[in-house]
């Protein structure tokens, strides 16, 4: 008997349907018409123990335990799905052959592998498992991965690295957190004051950005601009740019501080000539934007529709789970397979009929155009998320499902539209002795720009630039300009932005931007982020679960909890640099550049500094705030929302 195991119920149902029938289903399986099986887990059936499996001592959080670091690393069955963690155990006693079928990422894959350890799987029978790597749940595509088992053998790395992160945040998080309460309290904080290598840094995030914000003083500065006139009449308008003898009167970005600096360049300017230097046209041309992964699509559909991370993960799950619209949605890729490629009659089709809306889009693309996004080398387990060849009424979709489905499939279209074209025209000028720039774009070719036109107009994503004019007089160097008058304007520095769920998404995304450590800003420029894309949008909620983030419309805002316990601890506890390593480090392993001991060992090695540098006293800013942990009895047991920090 060949027994499939499925991560969840809708992707085990899906595998049934594209096998032999009849079929029988029974309670957590389905039984073949050629007698093998399809079973499932509900997500993760086990679940890391709790410090008190390892030593009953550890039921009481005490200082002088810490660091709890296992020995023998122990599992233990999630209660809630025990019975389902049954029946898959007894099928994998009868099951001859087993084929692996989790979702296509780390956490799939590991998933699947602890059970099929956790249940005494024999190591003969565990060397013969089988992948199936499935990203879309349509029969056809279901069969196509079917065709294509690989050895389970290959995805070992992957495996490692999701066991390594897995027992790195329980060593860090149960050690940390405990430590955290424990000081809390005694200072009279009312509650659990949770630490994470991934939420305490997002949270340090938010909470620095708001104290710029609150300490932020506006600051004048002065820009000045000439109004132009060619001999032909023709008018435009240049900007100034401060010479180096000017320094003494910027500040560290360049703007001009002094107002009789900027009215003496307006006086000497003002009905004087000037003369072009420099005159230069560039022919440019862009590529249409990959396609999604989840993190650049949450990213949209927060700018666009104000969806949160969570929002747009769940409605995701639904289009590719229940209605079979998307492929697999928590992909960290933006690529896509050359064999997907055949596909884009079907696929195109389907967006047609299911999204009337975007029939012209389609209509007007060349399938036989290949972008870039076709890239073999550039997919790994997974691949970008893009509509499947299944098409249903739009109608019967909620309004945020057809927002995101249209997101995902205007996305892919755009592969099949040319370039668009513009020209870059740059006017450098020379008046009394001062340097001027006017700049300008002109559009060319919309060519993929036209798919986004309509929906830019009715939520721009991004500002225009203020300093881009649409057109520039044909002028050559040499050529005579009169300046009619010069003008100050009078501007002020403006104070960062509060986090949005974009912003936050983004700045987790592009972790580089705010890691302190020169080297590993380097390093991690254009690879890792902070979190993965499975995980970012429920670290955002738990954040605002634990009550440490508050919502001010679609602005993300600290609480004073949240603030005081990033006033608490250590910097390396609340900046990314920690975690940024961790990722990168993870990152190897699954690509077998890196090893799961040495960095466990390190991690261990590190506990006890990170222990040493909690500063007890900074917790006395907690005293008075939180809420007391929650007591809740269940199946004859005590359980607090303390143990399970």
């Amino acid at each position: 008997m060949i027994l499939y195991i499925a991560e969840k119920p809708s992707l085990g149902r899906a595998l049934a349907a594209a096998l032999p029938k009849p079929q029988q289903q029974d309670e957590g399986f389905i039984r073949l018409g050629n007698g093998d099986v399809v079973t499932w887990c509900i997500g993760h059936l086990l679940e890391q123990a709790q410090p008190d499996a390892y030593d009953p001592a550890f039921k009481q959080w005490r200082l002088e335990h810490l660091p709890i670091i296992p020995r023998e690393w122990k599992l233990e069955a999630k209660p809630k799905t025990r019975s389902q963690l049954a029946v898959v155990k007894k099928l994998l006693k009868q099951a001859t052959e087993i084929v692996h079928v989790g979702d296509p990422d780390r956490e799939g894959q590991l998933l699947v592998d602890q059970v099929i350890s956790f249940c005494g799987v024999s190591s003969a029978k565990r060397d013969r498992v089988q992948r199936c790597l499935i990203s879309d749940l349509n029969p056809s595509a279901v069969k196509k991965s079917l065709a294509a088992l690989r050895s389970n053998k290959e995805f070992v790395p992957l495996s490692v690295s999701a066991l390594a992160r897995s027992r790195a945040d329980w060593l860090y998080g149960i050690n940390m957190s405990r430590l955290c309460t424990i000081q809390g309290q005694k200072m009279g904080y009312q509650g659990v004051l949770s630490v994470g290598r991934v939420q305490t840094p997002l949270l340090g995030l938010v909470v620095r950005r708001d104290q710029e914000i609150a300490d932020f003083t506006a600051k004048p500065y002065f820009e000045v601009q000439a109004h132009l006139t060619t001999e032909q009449a023709q008018a435009f308008k240049a900007k100034w740019q401060p010479s180096a003898a000017c320094a003494p009167w910027q500040d560290e970005e360049g703007r001009v501080l002094s107002q009789s600096l900027a009215d003496n360049v307006v006086k000497r300017i003002t009905q004087q000539n000037g003369r072009v230097t420099k005159a230069e046209t560039k022919s440019r041309q862009q590529p249409p934007p990959l396609p999604y992964n989840l993190s650049s699509l949450q990213i949209d559909a927060a700018r666009r529709f104000g969806l949160s991370a969570k929002q747009v993960l769940d409605i995701c799950q639904t289009l590719y789970e229940r209605h079979k619209l998307l492929t697999y949605p928590r992909s960290d890729n933006r690529y896509l397979p050359s064999e997907h490629f055949s596909q884009a009659g079907a696929v195109t089709q389907a967006i047609a009929n299911t999204c009337t809306e975007l029939a012209g889009a389609v209509s007007g693309a060349d399938l036989s155009r290949r972008s870039k996004a076709w890239d073999d080398k550039k997919v790994a387990a997974h691949h970008a998320i893009i509509p499947t060849a299944k098409a249903m009424d739009g109608s019967k979709l909620s309004s945020t499902e057809l927002k995101v489905y249209q997101l995902v499939a205007r996305q892919y279209l755009a592969q099949f539209y040319p370039p668009w074209q513009y020209e870059d025209k740059l006017l450098e000028l020379e008046i009394a002795g001062g340097r001027f720039v006017a700049r300008a774009r002109q559009q060319g070719s919309p060519g993929w720009k036209q798919l986004f036109a309509q929906a830019r107009q009715a939520n721009p994503a991004e500002p225009e630039d203020e300093e881009l004019q649409s057109q520039l007089p044909e002028l050559t160097v040499g050529e005579t300009v009169f300046c009619v008058r010069g003008e100050r304007l009078d501007k002020l520095t403006q104070p960062p932005r509060y986090f949005t769920d974009a912003s936050l998404l983004a700045a987790m995304t592009n972790i580089a931007r705010y890691v302190t450590d020169g080297e590993l800003k380097k390093i991690l420029r254009d690879t890792d982020g902070l979190g993965t894309e499975a995980t970012r949008a429920g670290i955002i909620e738990l954040l605002f679960t634990r009550q440490f983030l508050r919502r001010e419309g679609k602005q993300i805002r600290a609480t004073e909890a949240g603030a005081q316990l990033i006033a608490s601890l250590p910097a390396s506890a609340t900046t990314p640099d920690m975690t940024a390593r961790w990722e990168s480090v993870l990152d190897a392993i699954s690509r077998k550049q890196a090893g799961y001991q040495a960095f466990m060992t390190d991690l261990e090695t590190s506990l006890p500094q990170l222990i040493a540098a909690v500063d007890v006293n900074a917790f006395k800013g907690l005293k008075g705030s939180g809420k007391a942990p929650n007591f809740k009895k269940r199946k004859g047991r005590v359980k607090t929302t303390k143990r399970k920090a």
